[in-house]
């Protein structure tokens, strides 16, 4: 089972740099996206156009974010969960900032008694380390801590 689950990630990593590659910022449209990644997970407003939002969690490591300009072209293609990113994430940052950051979580865990959520996504510590970020957010929907540690499930599943 782990190795079939796997080897799906596999080929979706494979089939996403494989439509990566086909698309141009400032020449490929929304339509274009569209044909090579199907239907978003969202679509958030942005300054100069919307951001598309093709999630790879739970069982991926990327989330891709692609910008499309006023004009109806590609402007940036950017896979968002990284280290750069994880470190914009702050106490106070609200819920909803964080999820137009780095998109759909992989997990969502409520801890009702300490009024508590951690969301975590699966991502990749160059040059190929298994990883989770996890945000913890309060009752106000606000981030209260975070941090990266190794992925346990990856170590579980290779049998380590």
């Amino acid at each position: 089972m782990a190795a079939a689950l796997l080897a799906g990630a596999m080929g979706l990593a494979g089939c996403d740099n494989q439509r990566i590659s086909e698309l141009e910022e400032g020449v490929s449209t929304e339509a274009d996206v569209r044909a090579r990644f199907g239907q978003p997970e969202n679509i958030w407003d942005a300054p100069n156009g919307r951001v598309l939002e093709y999630n790879r969690q739970p069982q991926g490591q990327k989330n891709y974010m692609i910008t499309i300009g006023a004009d109806g072209k590609m402007s940036a293609l950017r896979q968002v969960l990284t280290p750069e990113n994880f470190a914009k994430v702050q106490p106070g940052m609200m819920m909803e900032d964080l999820r137009k950051m780095l998109g759909k979580p992989a997990k969502i865990t409520p801890y009702a008694l300490k009024r508590e959520t951690e969301w975590e996504w699966r991502w990749v510590q160059p040059p190929n380390s298994p990883m989770v970020f996890t945000a913890t957010l309060n009752d106000d929907q606000r981030v209260v801590r975070s941090g990266s540690s190794p992925d346990r499930s990856t170590e579980a599943n290779s049998g380590s």
